[in-house]
Order: structure tokens, then C-alpha cells, then sequence
């Protein structure tokens, strides 16, 4: 598969509040690789908020943001650890 991270991507968290209804926050990108970056960097708790990617027609679990993150083919610059 190869994966464009240039398109424009859109991420979903669901919303930390306990209830039958969880409300979605929403956050677009112009690519998808920033929102990778977001995701994996600058949000930690994206995993235990059940976030999700969507990229066109295809959605991306945190697993899968994670996977697109660790790839060769990454565009940005990944912080140190």
C-alpha cells in the first residue's frame, strides 16, 4: 500500500467524558503527516481516546497512525525521545 501524506487528513477524538454519548473533537490538516506528528507527539493521550485518522475514503486506527509515524517514508522531522 503505498500512503500519501500529503493529502489532507482529519483527525477524531472522542471525548473524555464518561456517559452513554461520548462527543467527537475534531481536528483537520492540511496533511496528513502533520496530523500524524500531532497525534503521535504532541497528543499522548490520542490512544485512550479512541482516536482515529481519516484519510479520503480510508480510516486509520492509532495503531495505524503509529505504524504510518515509525515508516520509512515519513516526511517530517520526529522528535527526540
Amino acid at each position: 500500500m503505498t500512503f500519501n501524506y500529503r493529502s489532507p487528513a482529519e483527525l477524531f477524538m472522542a471525548n473524555s467524558k464518561r456517559g452513554p454519548r461520548k462527543r467527537l473533537n475534531y481536528r483537520r490538516f492540511a496533511t496528513a503527516a502533520e496530523a500524524i506528528q500531532f497525534a503521535v507527539e504532541d497528543f499522548p493521550a490520542v490512544r485512550t481516546l479512541g482516536a482515529w485518522m481519516q484519510v479520503a475514503d480510508e480510516r486509520f486506527d492509532f495503531n495505524d497512525i503509529h505504524r504510518l509515524y515509525e515508516g520509512e517514508h515519513y516526511p517530517l522531522a520526529r522528535r527526540a525521545r
